[in-house]
């Protein structure tokens, strides 16, 4: 059973999100607003989708380097929730060195190949 990874970027403006099950089939792509308004915000997302797919979701959380944008209240805030240990969950808090850019106007959510990147940089340690 491949295992479930999630990848957690935050941006200048927004926090991308990208889910795949094992690296090649993506489950889920998202643009969030650029901070969590909850600090169990990150938690609860990973615990219900390891809820929804029925296996342990492995979080890689964007945390430090210059493609890391969390130092604001609501992600410091978060710190303390990821960090506890969750039966169905586990974040790592991870370095992003890919500032990310906002896709242009029809791009949809834009590309999320540095966060597949972080994802495989994760998974082979």
């Amino acid at each position: 059973m491949q295992p479930v990874w999630m990848g957690i970027v935050p941006g200048p403006l927004a926090t991308r999100v990208l889910v795949v099950d094992g690296l090649p089939h993506t489950l889920l792509t998202a643009r969030l607003p650029h901070t969590p308004r909850h600090p169990r915000a990150v938690a609860t997302l990973a615990e219900s989708l390891a809820l929804w797919v029925g296996r342990r979701v492995h979080v890689a959380l964007a945390a430090a380097g210059p493609g890391s944008f969390c130092a604001t209240t609501g992600w410091l805030d978060t710190f303390e929730a990821v960090t506890r240990p969750q039966p169905l969950v586990a974040i790592t808090c991870v370095a992003h060195d890919v500032v990310p850019a906002d896709p242009r106007p029809g791009e949809g959510l834009g590309d999320f190949e540095d966060v597949r990147a972080l994802l495989r940089r994760t998974v082979a340690r």
